[in-house]
């Protein structure tokens, strides 16, 4: 991870899109700080596409899909979408169609059972009511757990068939092959006709966790804000480039740097 002042101003001037984390890349103990929704509306200003992608539920992310200046909200890991619509209103719209949800929904209510048998402490996350394809357990947002704990959770999810990842909060599952990065391979398609991949050179993805290991993988330009040191050693792909700030003051840091680039 090189310091973000290595980024030149040529390679941040070829970007328009920019997709972030939510928890602990735009937010401070759970806040999202002005200045940082300042950052954002600068960014939407200068002509920018701006997507949050996020482990949290949907219905967690509906006030701020209105209230932010973003082209839309992913959530869940990908599985569903929220854009606000001109004139008021949300649109959400889903990869998966509704009786595959439903299935889902009990199977994953069935092995969240299991995980707070099997694991002591565990218990579901205080956004679950608010889910629709995913089950969380929380490991540092309002109960520690401690590493082994965390291990055993995702081992279990995984031997139900599900997929699992860690945020710097929550321990997410779900059923089905979206993820992050298919999340955001299928709102470029939903939201604007285009392929990813085809200009994946534009884009920037910004996180701070394990969880966003995929995206710092495949994008060609990836941020990690400075609090990412803490899971350092368990990342087996790291962000290219590393912000000075931390959580929300290190989205702001890389939002000046790319709006500074095309001034």
């Amino acid at each position: 991870m090189k310091p973000l002042s290595g980024w030149s101003a040529a390679q941040r001037a070829v970007i328009h899109g920019v997709f972030t984390d939510i928890d602990d890349t735009l937010t401070r103990e759970g806040a999202v700080a002005p200045a940082t929704v300042r950052a954002l509306a600068g960014l939407k200003a200068a002509g920018l596409h701006v997507i949050p992608i996020t482990g949290r539920p949907v219905g967690w992310s509906e006030p701020f899909a209105r209230e932010w200046p973003v082209d839309a909200i992913v959530a869940e890991n990908g599985a569903v979408a929220l854009q606000a619509r001109t004139g008021g209103g949300l649109r959400k719209f889903y990869q998966q169609d509704a009786p595959t949800r439903a299935a889902n929904f009990a199977r994953m209510q069935e092995v969240a059972a299991r995980v707070q048998r099997e694991v002591s402490g565990a218990r579901l996350s205080e956004d679950s009511p608010g889910r629709e394809t995913d089950i969380a357990i929380d490991h540092s947002e309002f109960v520690h757990l401690p590493q082994d704990a965390i291990d055993r959770v995702v081992a279990i999810m995984q031997s139900e068939g599900m997929s699992a990842t860690v945020s710097s909060i929550h321990v997410n599952g779900w059923y089905g092959a979206h993820n992050k990065l298919e999340g955001a391979r299928w709102i470029v398609r939903e939201l604007f006709g285009r392929e990813l991949d085809a200009e994946i050179a534009h884009w920037v993805y910004v996180g701070d966790s394990t969880n966003d290991q995929l995206m710092f993988e495949h994008f060609v330009h990836s941020v990690g804000v400075a609090n990412i040191r803490r899971f350092e050693a368990q990342l087996a792909h790291k962000p290219r480039w590393i912000t000075q700030a931390d959580r929300g003051e290190g989205f702001v840091e890389l939002a000046s740097a790319l709006l500074a680039a095309r001034a």
